[in-house]
């Protein structure tokens, strides 16, 4: 199925690793031009020169920090510089927590939700007029499976993750009438390097960490394992594609069987 895809701008924040890479691989593998946007500026330049030399297509990586306006301002400044703009935007960048609502100090809230939702304020509300110039586009908000089912030792992350799809939700009433479509997925078990790091950590004195996640899948997905990262990229990349679209608003969840309710 051809994705219509070719040529088009793609800009993936938290693009050099995990979820955020699959996603840019795939939709370069499509033959859009990607703009993957990291902390790392070492990793992010070498992910991006392996995605041009992979799939053929320009990429370009940029260093910066979207939880801070200054971050998303220069993300912005780049797209404009590299590409003219952009077509579509995948707020992607985002880190599980670990705390109680009430040892969690004000500093690590306000953190979670810079990063979490007001970078998707701020890249949206810079992109989409870019967008619009361009005839239209689609944004895509990468919130968790926790906005819905939270996990008890991750409040601030189940919170923030919440807000990113009440906001999706709100972009999307507000942005169709310029022909750009808003969408989040609830992402469930991926299997990312974060995954992995966690569960070495977590059955050192065994070193059985594949066992780890198999325990953790068994438990929470009846398909009873992590989704791939290629999987889910796979479904961002269509979801940003005309093939859906008719899809405007909504949240999709691509958890495995995880969610409990209907």
């Amino acid at each position: 199925m051809d994705l219509g895809l070719k040529d088009k701008v793609a800009v993936i924040t938290g693009g050099s690793v995990g979820i955020g890479l699959g996603v840019a691989r795939a939709f370069a593998a499509e033959g859009a031009r990607v703009l993957i946007a990291a902390r790392d500026q070492a990793r992010a330049e070498d992910e991006a020169a392996l995605i041009a030399r992979d799939f053929g297509v320009a990429a370009a990586a940029h260093a910066c920090d979207v939880s801070t306006a200054e971050g998303c301002a220069s993300l912005l400044d780049a797209a404009r510089h590299v590409f003219g703009g952009a077509d579509i935007l995948v707020n992607n960048a985002g880190t599980g927590s670990n705390e109680t609502i009430l040892d969690a100090p004000d500093e690590k809230w306000m953190a979670y939700w810079n990063l979490h939702v007001m970078a998707a304020v701020r890249l949206a509300r810079g992109f989409a007029p870019m967008m619009a110039e361009r005839g239209g586009g689609a944004i895509l908000n990468n919130a968790s499976i926790c906005a819905a089912q939270p996990l008890w030792y991750e409040p601030i992350y189940n919170v923030t993750k919440a807000a990113l799809v009440m906001l999706s939700k709100n972009m999307a009433a507000e942005f169709i009438p310029m022909n750009i479509r808003v969408n989040a997925v609830n992402p469930g078990l991926i299997l990312t390097p974060d995954w992995v790091k966690t569960a070495k950590a977590l059955s050192v004195d065994t070193g059985d960490w594949q066992g780890y996640l198999q325990s953790v899948a068994d438990e929470h997905a009846p398909i009873k394992r992590f989704g791939s990262v290629e999987e889910i990229a796979n479904f961002f990349v269509f979801l940003c594609s005309d093939r859906a679209s008719y899809a405007v608003g909504s949240t999709y969840f691509v958890d495995g069987g995880m969610l409990r309710t209907i």
